[in-house]
């Protein structure tokens, strides 16, 4: 399972191969230049605090670095336990709309996919996908690949992926979610931000990582 510590020492590796210092890092990321601080890597109560998707994907973006790169840099972390690797499946946008991917939890089934390797992420139902279209950009592009956790919690801001009942998938940023409807956002203004009928929602799961 990928530990807190793992991913600070991968965004500090990856800074140090790239000439930076943590807080160079973050502000060639256009992030606030504080964000890799040390000091920021817990709250004041002492809770843990992850970067967030995005940041990281900002950082992977602003050096050129790939996420297999990324990720050996956490499976390098000294007495680390995420370098256990396992395959996931890799399922296309034009997969997943067919039937039979998924179980009506979001959960995939069957085994008509790729595979690639990705740390352990404590889900044993994650999958990659590849995003189609460009609703999300410029955060996800087509072509890039996001990892999908059913189990996850799900809050507001959330980029999540959902699949209607007519076997439509897409994948937004979470607005709002009520027992009827479900509020999404395309970050591309060029798209609708759709409100969906919790009737016509089969199942809604969160992205975790994202490639670029």
């Amino acid at each position: 399972m990928l530990r807190h510590a793992d991913i600070w020492f991968a965004i500090d590796k990856l800074a140090q191969e790239y000439g930076y210092s943590p807080s160079g890092l973050a502000k060639k990321a256009g992030l606030d230049p504080t964000t890799f601080n040390k000091s920021k890597r817990t709250t004041r109560e002492g809770k843990l605090r992850w970067p967030s998707t995005e940041s990281v994907s900002k950082v992977l973006l602003a050096t050129g670095a790939s996420l297999g790169e990324f990720t050996t840099y956490i499976g390098s972390a000294p007495g680390g336990s995420s370098n256990v690797h396992r395959n996931i499946p890799l399922i296309g946008f034009a997969q997943a709309g067919d039937q039979g991917f998924f179980d009506d939890g979001g959960y995939p089934t069957g085994g008509s996919w790729d595979e690639i390797p990705f740390p352990d992420v404590g889900d044993a139902s994650a999958y990659a996908l590849e995003i189609s279209g460009d609703s999300m950009a410029p955060l996800y592009r087509d072509g890039d690949i996001v990892i999908v956790s059913p189990e996850a919690g799900i809050r507001r801001g959330d980029r999540v992926v959902v699949k209607k009942t007519n076997g439509e998938i897409m994948a937004k940023q979470l607005h709002r979610k009520t027992a009827k409807t479900l509020e999404l956002e395309s970050l591309n203004p060029n798209h609708d931000s759709p409100t969906l009928d919790m009737a016509d929602v089969e199942w809604v799961a969160r992205i975790i990582w994202s490639s670029q």
